[in-house]
C-alpha cells in the first residue's frame, strides 16, 4: 500500500491509499481518482516527504492486506447506508440540492450525480454537498 498527498484543480488537499504507484497511476488515467470535496477527477500527487519507520515492518503484507479491507469494508458501508436511506435524484442533484436548501423542495437526504463545475457551484454558495465513495470492487474479484 501506499499513500499519495493528492491536489485537485480547485486545490483541495487530500490524501489516498493505493495497492501500489501503478496503481495509482491507472486509476488516475482512467479517470476513477476524485476529490472528495469536488467530485473532479483532475487530481494530481503532491511532493511528500517518505514515511520513516523504526523498528515496526510498515510493509508487513498480512497488516496491509486487513488494512485495504478494513479501508473497502467501510466505503462498501457508506455507498449501502447512502443508496438505503436517501433519495436518488440521478442528474438532478444539483438542482434539487439548491431547491431544498432554498427551502422550495422539502427537506430530505439527497444522492446523485453532479459536474465539477455544479458542485464548485454548490459549495460557493455555501450548500453542502460531498462525493459518494465509490463502489469498491467486490473483494472476491480481487486478485
Amino acid at each position: 500500500m501506499i499513500r499519495y498527498a493528492l491536489q485537485c484543480e480547485a486545490e483541495h488537499e487530500f490524501e489516498a491509499w493505493f495497492g501500489s504507484s501503478s496503481d495509482y497511476d491507472d486509476q488516475s488515467s482512467r479517470g476513477l481518482v476524485e476529490c472528495p470535496f469536488c467530485g473532479t477527477n483532475r487530481v494530481g500527487k503532491q511532493i511528500m516527504a517518505p514515511a520513516v519507520t523504526g523498528t515496526r515492518r510498515a510493509d508487513d503484507p498480512q497488516a496491509l492486506a486487513r488494512m485495504q479491507a478494513m479501508m473497502m469494508s467501510a466505503a462498501r458501508e457508506v455507498r449501502a447506508h447512502v443508496e438505503a436511506n436517501f433519495d436518488n435524484v440521478g442528474d438532478a442533484f444539483a438542482r434539487e440540492a439548491r431547491a431544498i436548501h432554498e427551502g422550495r423542495s422539502e427537506k430530505r437526504d439527497i444522492y446523485g450525480q453532479a459536474t465539477p463545475a455544479e458542485v464548485r457551484s454548490l459549495k460557493e454558495d455555501g450548500i453542502p454537498c460531498a462525493a459518494l465513495p465509490p463502489a469498491p470492487p467486490d473483494p472476491e474479484s480481487l486478485n
